[in-house]
């Protein structure tokens, strides 16, 4: 249960640090990047035992760690897309949805049972999600405009799928530290081949101050995967409970974090969306 509120409390943390991100004018895409080489040498940083170079493709996680960094930047760059495009209470609920994928995942791959209590706390938490997240004046998921969305609430959930499935197949407690270093590494080599390839249309300009963003975002990131990972390994929760708990508190604490440190207006639908959540969340720890 440590390890599960640690990652929650880092992830949360990763939203004040995006918040900030707009209070001084940080260019997002290059902070994320630099965020992943960052979190990269944190975890090399608590990874006790030696490993060289050479070591790392004969890791039984290296293909799929190389699948997850590549979709760290990929759906990083949808959501922009979606928040972009259609708004950022859409590319939300889209995002912490996915849920759904997990869930589902533990079922049919590990045998997990729900009993009807749980299964109400997954309903609640997908209406917690929604209302939440919507902002007045603001659609949700109209139908000419599902695409990216839709591709959002995939790729997330295949993330968080893939980390389950990786931790139960293939990583060790002791190398969960390199897993995720590797795994953000693969991340931010792929981003700066997609900046790269931006360059030729649009100059990069390395920013100082980007870069120390990138590194007040690259700590929290870490964090919430390495013990988002760690709380996957216990067996007192079920994926499904994880998962749940996870994305619903995340969004609960964010709103309570929008509301304390940035002035933030709730309607009454959020309203309805964080009291749903919280008894999601007690539902899913009972």
């Amino acid at each position: 249960m440590i390890n599960l509120a640690l990652s929650i409390l880092f992830s949360s943390l990763i939203f004040i640090v995006f918040k900030l991100f707009y209070t001084y004018k940080i260019q997002t895409l290059y902070a994320i990047i630099a965020n992943y080489f960052v979190a990269c040498l944190v975890g090399l940083f608590f990874y006790k035992n030696p490993v060289t170079v050479s070591e790392i493709p004969y890791k039984p996680w290296f293909t799929g760690a190389f699948f997850l960094g590549f979709l760290f930047i990929v759906v990083f760059y949808v959501m922009a897309k979606t928040s972009q495009q259609l708004g950022v209470s859409v590319a939300s609920v889209a995002t912490k949805m996915s849920l759904v994928i997990p869930v589902v995942g533990g079922i049919s791959l590990y045998n997990e049972h729900l009993t009807p209590l749980k299964t109400l706390g997954i309903l609640l938490a997908l209406f917690a999600v929604y209302f939440a997240s919507i902002k007045k004046g603001k659609g949700v998921f109209k139908p000419k405009t599902l695409v990216l969305p839709f591709l959002v609430f995939i790729g997330s959930g295949t993330i968080d799928i893939s980390l389950k499935y990786l931790k139960e197949a293939y990583v060790s407690e002791a190398e969960i530290p390199l897993f995720s270093s590797f795994t953000f590494l693969t991340a931010g080599i792929f981003g700066v081949i997609f900046i790269l390839i931006k360059a030729k249309k649009q100059p990069i300009k390395v920013n100082f101050k980007n870069v120390v963003a990138g590194i007040f975002l690259g700590i929290p990131n870490f964090f919430s995967i390495y013990y988002l990972i760690k709380a996957l390994g216990e067996s007192n929760f079920s994926n499904a409970s994880i998962f749940t708990i996870n994305n619903v508190a995340i969004v609960l604490f964010t709103t309570i974090i929008g509301i304390l440190f940035f002035k933030e207006k709730l309607s009454s639908k959020n309203w309805i969306g964080i009291s749903l959540a919280i008894c999601s969340i007690i539902l899913m720890a009972m």
